[in-house]
């Protein structure tokens, strides 16, 4: 699915660069002829092609590289320095083009030096450089009128599968079964009078509240995340008693903020393939590390002969499309699947 949509991404993207540079290249050929006394048709149009040649490499250059890796990083001097240097290089290439490369093909002009190509600022600034620039102008303008629409639609589409997921996920932690099982066991544990009672309705409560406010944000701190997974376990941990242990690592040394419900979602699909399906000790490995960069977060479970199909599990496939929604080509998921064992490791960035 990922690759389909990547393909048809790709896809698109050519088809609208190609309508917009043909397009571009027309409206340059019959500006240039209108413009010309006697006009030879032949010879504007080699220049035109030789002039477009270099509009195409330079906004591309200037959308791709500088804009998105250094003016939206906020890198202001590289991208000054690179610019100036770069749009400077390519009017310099694309004279020497013309001169040596083209201008042999349709016409019999005395060849400039190097030398003079390389220092003749004003005349590489008008009649180089200056289209280049038109050129890239009307190009980023386009394409950032395109990425507003885009991201638009990919709002309205992350909202309305935000809202799935919070739904299945809500029936899949909060199901009648997991809170019937958890009251039932704060009942048996009231009878004997145990003093965990008011933890455990405290650990369910701030569940619900989690769930059903604070999932209703688009981003939550990690630690949040983390604290209302270990209040999930808990709770776990009465129903399923000593049969089962829990290894958790957590190294959250730099804040980041997630999905909500997004870990624990991972986590209820662990037990939902382990522990349900097996009357003896399970091991559930949990981990959760952040750098300055990004979270990785891991989670590992047994999987039994007649649960073979975990990949599939309940929100796994929702899951997965969120991720290309919040983080497009910046997250990692991977899960693994062997004889006996289930994992799946999330790489998100902190910001």
């Amino acid at each position: 699915m990922v690759k389909k949509r990547s393909g048809g991404k790709l896809k698109n993207g050519i088809i609208q660069q190609a309508v917009f540079w043909i397009a571009l290249f027309v409206f340059g050929i019959f500006r240039n002829y209108g413009e010309l006394e006697q006009p030879d048709f032949r010879e504007i149009l080699y220049y035109d092609i030789c002039h477009w040649i270099f509009q195409i490499i330079g906004a591309n250059w200037i959308y791709s590289v500088l804009i998105r890796k250094f003016f939206e990083a906020k890198k202001y001097f590289l991208f000054t320095v690179y610019f100036v240097g770069g749009i400077y290089f390519l009017g310099v290439l694309n004279r020497l083009f013309i001169v040596y490369l083209a201008e042999p093909l349709f016409a019999d002009y005395p060849q400039d030096p190097v030398c003079d190509i390389f220092t003749d600022v004003n005349y590489l600034l008008f009649y180089y450089i200056l289209p280049i620039i038109s050129g890239s102008f009307i190009f980023i303008s386009v394409k950032f009128m395109l990425r507003y629409r885009d991201e638009k639609q990919n709002a309205l589409q992350l909202q309305k599968e935000k809202s799935e997921l919070e739904l299945k996920a809500l029936k899949a932690q909060l199901n009648p079964h997991f809170l019937f099982n958890t009251l039932n066991n704060i009942y048996s544990l009231s009878i004997t009078g145990s003093g965990a009672v008011p933890q455990s309705i405290s650990r369910l409560s701030d569940i619900l509240d989690y769930l059903l406010y604070h999932g209703q944000k688009e981003r939550g701190s990690i630690a949040e995340e983390m604290k209302i997974i270990k209040d999930y376990i808990a709770l776990e941990m009465l129903r399923y008693d000593e049969r089962l242990d829990i290894e958790m690592v957590e190294k959250i040394e730099f804040p980041g903020l997630i999905p909500p419900l997004l870990y624990l979602s991972f986590v209820e699909n662990a037990f939902k393939h382990s522990a349900e399906k097996t009357s003896g000790t399970v091991t559930i490995s949990i981990s959760v590390r952040t750098d300055e960069n990004n979270a990785i977060f891991t989670v590992d479970n047994p999987l039994f002969e007649n649960d073979q199909n975990n990949d599939t599990g309940i929100g796994l496939e929702n899951i997965r499309r969120q991720l290309n929604l919040y983080y497009p080509n910046r997250h990692s998921l991977e899960i693994k699947q062997t004889d006996n064992r289930f994992s799946v490791g999330l790489i998100t960035p902190l910001t």
